[in-house]
């Protein structure tokens, strides 16, 4: 519609400027004189004519003046014997110099039958257009099960897996598709056939669709890739003929990849009740799998999908034979992230003497889509102040930046509210300081960062896959540790504590009901289905258990708070001297890096203990 409109009004604009033309031409002639030839006879006589020239029956005549004037003669008679009817004389005929002009065909066609037909030909053209585009929406409509896969240029921001560093097993994987690809023949011989598809599992950011990539940049194959969104619409039955057209372009290029990104969109688990059997997700899924693994095997299109919830998805999705592999992605360890900040520090001029390594060290939990944040936000960094090369302190404060957000520096507070801050935030430190099985403390800072008004980085000494019950613990209390401080010292509390509330709270049930450390409640899980809703799960958490065994779960669960509320309790009370000196040094300086805090805390000679000891 919006193309007819465009048309349309470029057709009246044409019009008007044709419009405009004639007027102007009329308007020039609107300056000529015209004569009768009763009136053109008589200024010959008086002398008054210098020239005439016969075009056809139109007679141009020049003035001696100059002026210019036309007049027409009679069809049937020359000019002369038109003027000597009206009482010429030849000897006034002799005085004017008659021309006769040829009429030539195109002056013919510009000048009788071209204004004419010319309009007529601008509104044929205005109709050919409407119809054209009426055409063009029915094809449309018919062409709406179609779907255009993006085929990848490998020369444009090409990608390989020396790009993607870490993940060695995972491209290990990947690299057998591509060799798959690129020499089939190895592999028919011993038999083995080709993997029907490779679905990549990982957490957000962990490079999923970079590997994609890296495998699109590998294989010299044709790789199509698209989002799984792209197949829902809110017509039934689009979804999957768009899968079929999907499937068939892949299989006039075979060997062939398709990439499917986010394909959780379509690919939820089927049978939960809602949208009934007219589901337009479930109808595309069911030609997914259809079209992976159906009754036609001849085929050598490889599928890869990525998704970040492997959990909701359909069990025929997963079953051999159609997603074969399943490959995951962890978040990078130590080295892997040193590599990872390697790759990322390309064309960003690091100063001399930065150490990758020390913020490797800082950013466990960090993915590779935070780290290559991170390396940005650093190398911004350092163009906000004018310099050339990016300084270690710019990385390093990026990560808090990452983190929590910016510093808000010109954020205006009391002087209470500062004091609050830092004996919040000194408790904390505290506490973990005072603790065995707490991660030393990197950082203290009442600086404002995004929506917290401080906070105490903690960061453990080595990459951790496994959490202790005495972990546990030692990071409840290390979370009690400001609300005990602000009670110690002010005897009230803030809601500077509530975000730390929250936490401990959360971290308390999922030690009773999801880890089994109760020694009450025993090794068992309670509760099942998600929190969350999700199409294809349930709508709500089931709740698997007793009323009486759930007050159990409630009186555990305030043990364990409670147990480590104590011990915060008395690290503040027995070390309040520390406290107070940490709290000082806050308001002092705002911030407290790691040597400076350990001097500190040495001095007071901190005797650490273990929480499940206590």
């Amino acid at each position: 519609m919006k193309q007819l409109t465009r048309h349309f009004l470029l057709g009246v604009t044409l019009l008007l400027f044709l419009a405009t033309l004639v007027s102007l031409w009329s308007g020039e002639r609107a300056n000529v004189a015209e004569l009768s030839i009763d009136a053109l006879a008589t200024r010959i006589t008086a002398g008054e004519v210098k020239a005439i020239e016969v075009r056809g029956n139109e007679l141009a005549v020049t003035f001696t003046d100059g002026a210019i004037g036309i007049s027409e003669k009679e069809a049937e008679l020359g000019l002369t014997g038109t003027l000597k009817n009206y009482g010429v004389s030849d000897e006034a005929l002799r005085a004017v110099a008659l021309t006769i002009a040829e009429e030539n065909g195109a002056a013919y066609w510009f000048g009788v039958i071209l204004p004419t037909i010319l309009p007529l030909l601008v509104m044929l053209l205005i109709f050919w257009w409407i119809f054209r585009q009426a055409k063009t929406g029915a094809n449309q409509a018919f062409s709406f099960g179609k779907i255009n896969p993006r085929l990848f240029s490998a020369a444009r921001d090409k990608v390989t897996f020396k790009d993607v560093a870490g993940l060695k097993e995972t491209k290990q994987e990947l690299e057998e598709v591509v060799d798959f690809l690129r020499h089939p023949k190895k592999f028919l011989d011993i038999g083995a056939r080709i993997p029907r598809g490779v679905l990549l599992m990982g957490q957000p950011g962990t490079g999923k669709t970079l590997l994609a990539r890296a495998v699109a940049g590998e294989s010299n194959a044709p790789f199509f890739h698209l989002s799984a969104s792209e197949f829902v619409e809110m017509f039934v039955g689009v979804g999957a003929s768009r899968v079929r057209d999907l499937f068939q372009t892949a299989k006039r290029a075979a060997p062939s990849i398709i990439f499917i990104d986010e394909i959780d969109a379509v690919g939820r688990e089927r049978g939960a009740g809602l949208g009934g059997g007219h589901d337009e997700r479930e109808q595309t899924l069911n030609q997914i799998l259809v079209e992976m693994d159906g009754f036609e095997r001849d085929t050598n299109v490889i599928v890869m999908a990525a998704t970040n919830r492997p959990d909701i998805l359909d069990p025929a999705l997963l079953r051999p034979g159609r997603f074969d592999r399943r490959v995951v992605l962890d978040m990078p360890d130590i080295a892997d992230r040193e590599a990872i900040l390697a790759i990322h520090a390309r064309g960003k001029p690091l100063e001399k003497g930065v150490n990758l390594k020390t913020v490797a060290v800082r950013t466990p939990g960090f993915s590779g889509a935070d780290l290559a944040n991170l390396m940005n936000e650093a190398a911004i960094s350092a163009a906000r102040e004018n310099r050339k090369t990016v300084k270690e302190t710019d990385i390093l404060d990026s990560i808090e930046k990452v983190m929590l957000g910016p510093a808000r520096r010109s954020r205006i507070i009391s002087a209470k509210e500062k004091e609050i801050t830092a004996y919040h935030e000194a408790g904390h430190a505290l506490v973990a300081a005072s603790l065995k099985d707490a991660d030393p403390v990197h950082k203290i800072s009442i600086v404002a960062r995004g929506m917290a008004g401080g906070y105490t980085l903690k960061l453990p000494t080595e990459e951790r896959r496994l959490r202790t019950k005495s972990q546990f613990l030692a990071d409840l209390a290390v979370a009690y540790g400001g609300y005990v401080a602000e009670t110690a010292m002010f005897g009230d509390i803030s809601t500077g504590s509530s975000n730390d509330i929250r936490q401990a709270t959360d971290m308390a049930l999922q030690l009773v009901t999801k880890y089994g450390m109760s020694e009450r409640l025993g090794p068992r899980a309670f509760g099942k289905g998600q929190e969350l809703i999700f199409l294809g799960r349930e709508i709500s958490s089931e709740k698997d258990y007793s009323e009486a065994v759930g007050t159990q779960i409630d009186e555990e669960v305030n043990k364990v708070i409670m147990k480590a509320l104590q011990a915060a309790k008395n690290v503040v009370a027995k070390h309040k001297s520390a406290l107070t000196s940490i709290a000082k040094a806050l308001m002092e300086k705002e911030t407290i890096e790691q040597a400076e805090f350990e001097r500190m805390v040495k001095g007071f000679k901190l005797k650490r203990f273990s929480l499940t000891t206590f």
